[in-house]
């Protein structure tokens, strides 16, 4: 367990970077007004989604770097992380360019309209600018977590984080730029965080004897043992959005507040992932070292401490769902469905440490697959539970307090309950301990 909050505590210092701009954009633009609020719900979400796809580049990098200096190879892990620097910024310009020129129909695609429309498109291509800044966070962040030295990363975020806040303050509220101030300052906040992570990394590297020039058949092949990740990442992605969008056909208010609780959620939710990622470290080096014995019980130390943080995050997400959504909108509806999704989720925040921390797990061993394939299945049926329920129930219903509410249990208990069930069958097994899919 000691192992595990030395990883854990630093680690989600850094994981909070981006959540927290999204949360701390979330309340100081939520003064601004309602449908700037909304705008932000739909672009946030869009860069989200676009952005954490990209999250095999930190997840693959640790689980491929731990496995590797586990079995006593360490120049080898140092060179891995830095071609996927590399592929970090391939990937980081292309989306750039992308999601500028595709921003309208993007947020129009989420449902935006009218005013809703326009200000997420102002906010999406203000913080757009920044993405290529975030994936080397995400990159550099891998080969931290894999060599277990994770204290630069927590004095990195913790920076950025009130960079982007007091930019925020700055170009929002001083200036009065609205929404795209809140993107521009997250664009810079990013880029400083990329830079001053990325530096340090590479110099490690070449230390090691690691090479910085790029290697593009090792790039291509970073990316091609990604490829699972990045589906399972699609698919929990396409889950995500899927809400946005009955959110937002539910209504201005109804998204708004969603938002709240989303930004909120994820915010929550690294503190879960933190402890799943110091087990997907620790656990990715006993596996390449071969020590299957203490690879399963760090394996049973991260599931309890997974549970036993799900349990205090969850009541405490509840506590503040119950007395502070006025924090983040001024408009009484809105705060009161932020209440109700908040509450509904602190309940289910138990199960989603385990999960969380089982999903970490196998992802440490190299199980991509696996969670590629049931991710998506997961997602295909919450995906039609949910079309069910807008066809359905929600038309049914005049009530938006029971709309939210429903629309949060089908989150909760589909959605990520079924990804709980998923990862609980597998762990149970030793079928995931086998050998890693790549070491080379």
């Amino acid at each position: 367990m000691r192992r595990i909050v030395a990883l854990g505590v630093p680690t989600f210092g850094q994981l909070i970077a981006e959540p927290a701009f999204v949360l701390v954009d979330t309340a100081i633009v939520g003064h601004v007004s309602t449908t700037a609020l909304a705008g932000l719900s739909l672009g946030s979400t869009v860069i989200l989604t676009a952005v954490g796809l990209c999250i095999f580049l930190a997840y693959a990098t640790t689980s491929q770097v731990a496995r590797l200096f586990g079995a006593g190879r360490r120049q080898e892990g140092l060179q891995s992380g830095v071609d996927s620097l590399w592929l970090s910024l391939i990937i980081g310009t292309a989306l750039t360019v992308a999601l500028f020129v595709g921003a309208e129909p993007l947020c129009a695609l989420l449902g935006g309209r009218g005013d809703d429309l326009a200000q997420a498109v102002i906010y999406v291509r203000a913080v757009v600018l920044g993405v290529p800044g975030m994936l080397l966070v995400y990159a550099a962040n891998g080969i931290f977590r894999g060599l277990q030295k994770v204290r630069v990363t927590l004095v990195v975020a913790v920076t950025g984080a009130l960079l982007n806040t007091a930019l925020d303050v700055l170009f929002v509220i001083v200036l009065g730029w609205g929404v795209g101030g809140s993107g521009f300052a997250t664009f810079i906040a990013q880029w400083f965080m990329g830079l001053a992570l990325a530096v340090p990394a590479v110099s490690w590297a070449l230390k090691g004897g690691a090479d910085w020039r790029p290697r593009w058949r090792s790039i291509a092949a970073v990316g091609t043992d990604g490829a699972p990740l990045f589906l399972r990442t699609l698919a929990l992605r396409v889950g995500l959005v899927a809400t946005v969008m009955a959110a937002a056909a539910l209504g201005t208010e109804v998204l708004a507040g969603y938002q709240v609780v989303n930004a909120t959620w994820n915010f929550a939710l690294n503190i879960l992932d933190s402890i799943a990622i110091a087990g997907q470290a620790l656990v990715g080096a006993e596996l390449g070292a071969g020590r299957m014995a203490a690879a399963r019980a760090l394996t049973n130390t991260t599931l309890r401490a997974g549970l036993v943080a799900g349990l205090v995050v969850g009541a405490a997400f509840a506590l503040v769902g119950s007395i502070a959504p006025q924090a983040f909108s001024p408009n009484e509806e809105v705060q009161h469905l932020a209440m109700v999704g908040m509450v509904i989720t602190g309940i289910a925040l138990p199960l989603q440490g385990w999960m969380w921390a089982a999903d970490g797990i196998l992802i440490g061993a190299g199980d991509f697959r696996y969670l590629a394939a049931t991710c998506t299945a997961v997602t295909l049926v919450y995906v039609a539970v949910l079309a069910g329920l807008m066809l359905g129930a929600m038309p049914a219903l005049s009530d938006q307090t029971l709309r939210c509410a429903l629309l949060w249990c089908a989150f909760d208990l589909v959605l990520m309950g079924g990804r709980a069930i998923a990862n609980g069958v597998r762990i149970r097994s030793d079928a995931w301990m086998g050998r890693p899919e790549r070491c080379e």
